[in-house]
């Protein structure tokens, strides 16, 4: 999609084997009249939605079929996902993290998603059915916080609360009220887990310098940029002083003047723009030169190179950074 590699990273999946997990390992235990435990087993866990065990279980009142179908039991299901517009990050924030010693791989910031969960406990007596509850509900206060690495090449750990929203009990009679009738009860349990959903991985080179520079239009009249004939002229241009060209009638200040045989001029806050052919005279200085040719380039003013200390390091590396700041006129090539 959008042109991307297909990509799966079974973040669905991953979030309904976590919330499964949670309760795969409830057991309950029977007692005598006296108090002493006489049996002990463990509470069977399906993924299916409740109206599959409920068929199931009223089908045989007298819950004489095998153990898929003989409470007590659980069962739980994935029943909606919802964008979580709360914890939305900037969009174009990614994490990172090392491939090989030349390149590293990156992906945009998950996005962040509610997963809706119910959790249903089927039971033929009350004691069974608090029993279960007992061994849940101390744990969500009101969540329980798992920490996933959902996706391992990129080594990014999140911490997934799952909250409890609601705990509710319902019974159901096969045959109605009447003596000898079975009695079903069942525990719902609905539960949100705060997780995401993850673009895909992508590959680059490491970036080990950025070069920044603020730059100057060189076709406003501000700052301009030529080049004199500077072996057919004379004079040294001063900083500061006026220049003005007598055939155009421009005038300005110069900035800067190279006095070497590239011939660097540079004029500010002059009434037009300097054209080739003009010949450029100092008021004080008296220096005067053709121009030759003007730059449309723009002017680099400051210069910024940000580089990593050392520059062998890799990304896993303890290093810092060296910046080199050069300024207007020591940007000049």
């Amino acid at each position: 999609m959008l042109g991307n590699a297909q990509f799966y990273h079974r973040t669905i999946r991953k979030m309904v084997v976590i919330f499964g997990t949670l309760f795969n390992d409830l057991e309950i235990v029977r007692y005598t009249q006296a108090g002493v435990p006489k049996e002990k087993w463990k509470v069977p866990l399906s993924y299916a939605p409740k109206e599959r065990f409920l068929t199931a279980i009223t089908s045989d009142p007298n819950l004489i079929k095998s153990i898929n179908t003989v409470v007590p039991r659980m069962s739980f299901n994935l029943d909606s996902l919802e964008y979580d517009v709360q914890r939305k990050q900037v969009s174009t924030l990614r994490n990172f993290s090392q491939k090989d010693g030349s390149s590293v791989n990156t992906q945009f910031v998950p996005i962040p998603y509610n997963f809706q969960f119910s959790l249903s406990i089927y039971v033929r007596n009350t004691e069974d059915g608090t029993q279960i509850l007992e061994q849940i509900l101390p744990f969500f206060t009101p969540d329980f916080n798992v920490t996933v690495d959902f996706i391992p090449e990129m080594d990014q750990k999140y911490n997934v609360p799952i909250i409890l929203d609601s705990v509710a009990s319902t019974v159901e009679f096969e045959g109605g009220l009447t003596e000898g009738t079975t009695r079903l009860i069942m525990w719902d349990l609905t539960f949100t887990a705060k997780g995401y959903i993850w673009p895909p991985v992508k590959s680059g080179k490491i970036i080990k310098s950025a070069n920044t520079n603020i730059m100057n239009d060189q076709t406003i009249q501000e700052l301009q940029k030529v080049y004199v004939d500077f072996t057919n002229g004379f004079g040294v241009y001063k900083q500061g002083e006026i220049v003005r060209a007598n055939r155009s009638g421009l005038t300005g200040t110069v900035e800067y003047f190279s006095n070497t045989a590239t011939g660097v001029l540079i004029v500010t806050n002059a009434n037009q723009t300097i054209k080739i052919g003009d010949n450029i005279v100092g008021d004080y200085s008296g220096a005067s030169y053709n121009v030759v040719v003007t730059d449309v380039n723009s002017l680099n003013v400051v210069q910024v190179l940000t580089q990593t200390n050392p520059t062998n390091a890799l990304p896993t590396d303890l290093y810092g950074f060296t910046e080199t700041i050069l300024e207007y006129p020591d940007t000049l090539p």
